[in-house]
């Protein structure tokens, strides 16, 4: 996983806006109303304490709520797959990736799959395959790849909307931490819109990153970054390391969805 320097990230991104979290609130509110008036006796007796309360608890309860870590892991779990790559006889780079299509295309982070000479991926059944570089975005750290011998086993996973993320909300990061497959880690967005220096490229960063305390190592990289409704919201690219020592130290970088399904769409940029 490439770990940026020891230069801290420049903020930027973009603050929650009150007048739409007021207009949620009135609209929350008003579906409490219908569902009251709906729920209303037909005749003429008055409404007493207890229907009104019975109506609220029902209109609460039909509201759909947010999924909590095992959810999401349930939902988006056979969605994700392990990643081996080995370039040049050397030990093998561990990654993560994830299906994003019914043709079993895997998104996954650049630097874990360029000028690999063989690549395996493990889906979450167990089962292994070869596979193959489709495309990639070097400078966003996105890649493509595909099985090479076999059609897909894992169904694609649900892509949530990054553009209405806000700093603070919950999320969750799954992928293959120092080996340990099948890993989820809990936090919550600190930043949006950071920018920080892309390894090796002295002026060159990676820009328009999410930030988030969600525990991630090496093996970390191209996994995604869930939403609290087990969609992914964006693909871990990186960590903080000013110690140059490779540990998580409470600061990951990940790409936002939108960002990398369109890279990966675009094709090669080298």
């Amino acid at each position: 996983m490439p770990e940026p320097g020891t230069n801290a990230p420049r903020a930027g991104g973009s603050v929650g806006k009150p007048w739409l979290i007021a207009m949620v609130g009135m609209l929350a509110g008003l579906s409490i109303a219908l569902a009251v008036v709906l729920l209303w006796p037909t005749n003429e007796a008055e409404l007493s304490t207890e229907d009104l309360d019975a109506a609220i608890s029902r209109a609460l309860a039909s509201q759909t709520q947010p999924l909590g870590a095992a959810g999401a892991y349930k939902q988006a779990s056979p969605s994700i797959v392990g990643v081996k790559a080995i370039r040049d006889g050397e030990e093998p780079i561990i990654g993560t990736g994830v299906v994003i299509n019914d043709q079993g295309q895997i998104i996954t982070a650049n630097h874990v799959v360029f000028g690999a000479d063989q690549i395996e991926i493990q889906f979450h059944d167990g089962s292994t395959s070869q596979a193959r570089l489709v495309t990639n975005e070097t400078i966003l750290d996105i890649a493509v790849i595909s099985s090479a011998d076999r059609p897909p086993t894992a169904l694609p996973a649900v892509l949530g909307n990054s553009r209405t993320l806000q700093i603070g909300d919950t999320v969750y990061a799954v992928g293959n931490p120092l080996g340990l497959s099948n890993s989820v880690s809990a936090g919550i967005i600190s930043g949006l819109g950071r920018a920080i220096p892309f390894p090796g490229d002295d002026g060159l960063v990676f820009e328009n990153l999410i930030q988030f305390d969600a525990a991630i190592n090496q093996g970390s990289s191209g996994g995604p970054l869930l939403n609290a409704d087990g969609h992914v919201v964006a693909i871990v690219t990186a960590l903080a390391d000013p110690t140059d020592q490779g540990f998580f130290i409470g600061i990951g970088f990940a790409v936002p969805i939108d960002i990398a399904a369109a890279a990966a769409a675009d094709g090669p940029s080298q």
